[in-house]
């Protein structure tokens, strides 16, 4: 299986403005710009698109962890803060999850977040980047 994404850009980094398109559609010409990048105008970013993949990945396996483990969760909530810093990269990642998962101790769920955030592809692909992880119990 693979995805495809497209980046289009024209002009300088300044001034330029940009549009990303997925082959799914779900992005379609979706602005971005050195100012959703840098400033908080409207439009995407790549950090903020890294945080997306992250959160739903990381979502996902532990979704199937804690199945595989006999507790199928009723409700994940994850947000992955990406850090950034201009002339240096992407400084970090912060997932967070907030789990409502029927039959186990927050031990347990900790245990099944820390394998998630280790197995997630997004995580392995992201393995130069540090990634914290802070994982609750609702």
């Amino acid at each position: 299986m693979k995805r495809k994404a497209a980046a289009e850009w024209r002009g300088d980094l300044k001034s330029g403005k940009g549009t990303l398109t997925t082959d799914s559609g779900v992005l379609g010409r979706t602005p971005y710009s050195f100012s959703t990048r840098f400033e908080s105008a409207r439009g995407t970013n790549p950090e903020e698109l890294i945080a997306a993949a992250h959160a739903g990945c990381f979502a996902m396996a532990l979704s199937f962890g804690l199945s595989n483990g006999g507790h199928p969760p009723e409700r994940l909530e994850t947000s992955a803060r990406v850090g950034f810093q201009a002339g240096e990269g992407i400084t970090g990642i912060r997932l967070t999850v907030r789990g409502r998962v029927p039959g186990i101790d927050e031990a347990g769920f900790v245990e099944a977040a820390e394998t998630a955030k280790a197995t997630c592809p997004v995580s392995k692909a992201l393995a130069g980047v540090p990634i914290s992880l802070e994982a609750a119990l609702e």
